[in-house]
């Protein structure tokens, strides 16, 4: 029987592929998923955790033989679950409140001078304010925001149901817009 190119595998058979030894498979679901654990790991952590979180949870993967089952959810919901798990142990170690953020939109071309610094303080604004919230609502806003991730997986990653996760990210846009609302109200009275 030959064996299938790794890149064109689906990530369960990639996983199981792994538990077994196979290094390509490993690479291939290392390829798919790296990028998208780091950034949930360096919004929840900061930048300085995150590639630790990474390797920590491919290593967790490497070690571990069990955990993964189809029926709970995706292979992506189960890596964000292990990184997860990764990610509560250093917040809770470390006492951390606050992240730092990346600027993952897309830059326009030709931005005024005017433009691009008002594009920047809002950034920074949105950034703080997000790494103002609770644990629990920044998760969620950064799993379902951020990493677009469905409601489904992100509940899976966060072992709750989707309603739970549903209710969580209304309380952080909640949060959110009070923060950046009073925030704008704090300039315009200094500005007057």
């Amino acid at each position: 029987m030959a064996r299938q190119d790794p890149i064109k595998v689906d990530d369960a058979v990639l996983l199981e592929r792994v538990q077994r030894g196979d290094e390509a498979a490993f690479a291939a679901l290392y390829e798919r998923h790296q990028r998208a654990i780091y950034r949930y790991a360096m919004h929840m952590c900061g930048p300085e955790a995150a590639d630790d979180v990474v390797q920590d949870t491919f290593l967790a993967v490497i070690r571990s033989g069990l955990g993964f089952d189809a029926a709970r959810g995706t292979v992506a919901a189960y890596l964000f679950g292990i990184a997860r798990h990764h990610i509560l142990k250093r917040i809770a170690e470390c006492g951390m409140r606050h992240a730092e953020f990346e600027d993952t939109e897309a830059m326009n071309p030709q931005p005024s001078p005017l433009a691009e610094l008002q594009r920047a303080e809002t950034i920074a604004q949105v950034r703080e304010a997000v790494g103002t919230l609770p644990p629990a609502y920044r998760e969620v806003v950064v799993l379902c925001e951020l990493q677009e991730m469905d409601y489904a997986d992100a509940a899976s990653v966060l072992e709750c149901p989707i309603g739970t996760v549903r209710s969580r990210l209304h309380r952080a846009r909640a949060l959110l817009a009070q923060k950046l609302t009073s925030r704008r109200k704090d300039v315009a009275g200094v500005e007057r």
